[in-house]
């Protein structure tokens, strides 16, 4: 089990990236076998939200990201055959102002729980999100289509 903890003076993006690769490397797989380790993490205001404590946390980090913009970043990393490749991916997202109302009944739903900025762009948030500007299947929490990509090169046989 990979410690989802940040170190003192470690930067977002390597935050992601380092926990990316840690969860890649946790697996035990033939060395045949493709392995994907991701992270996301929702940043506002200089500071990392990741899944809330609680539904008190939860209710804080959705008043923090009212009627503002905040960067979503996953961090992947692709293993096989001996090879590892790392990147990662920044969407912005725009929410709109959220009534105290609309936060906490949001909050009983129950569906920020277990997610990073304690909101999920697919489930019943959708409505909060005014525009997105990047991946929206990095909100959602894995960039299919970086994964696709550094999947097909991580394959190519070696010459």
């Amino acid at each position: 089990m990979v410690q989802e903890e940040r170190t003192a003076g470690e930067g977002p993006e390597e935050y992601v990236l380092r926990l990316a690769g840690e969860k890649a490397a946790a697996a035990t797989v033939s060395p045949e076998e493709v392995v994907l380790g991701a992270d996301t993490i929702v940043i506002v205001d200089d500071a990392v939200l990741e899944k809330p404590l609680d539904d008190e946390d939860a209710a804080n980090m959705l008043r923090r990201l009212s009627g503002r913009e905040h960067q979503v970043l996953t961090g992947i990393c692709l293993r096989s055959h001996g090879k590892e490749v790392a990147d990662l991916c920044r969407t912005s997202v725009w929410f709109s102002t959220l009534t105290e109302q609309e936060i906490l009944d949001y909050v009983a739903s129950g569906e920020p729980r277990d997610k990073a900025g304690a909101y999920a762009i697919q489930g019943l948030a959708a409505k909060f999100v005014e525009k997105i500007d990047g991946c929206y299947w990095n909100v959602v929490g894995l960039p299919v289509s970086l994964v696709y990509r550094h999947w097909k090169e991580l394959l190519v046989p070696c010459k």
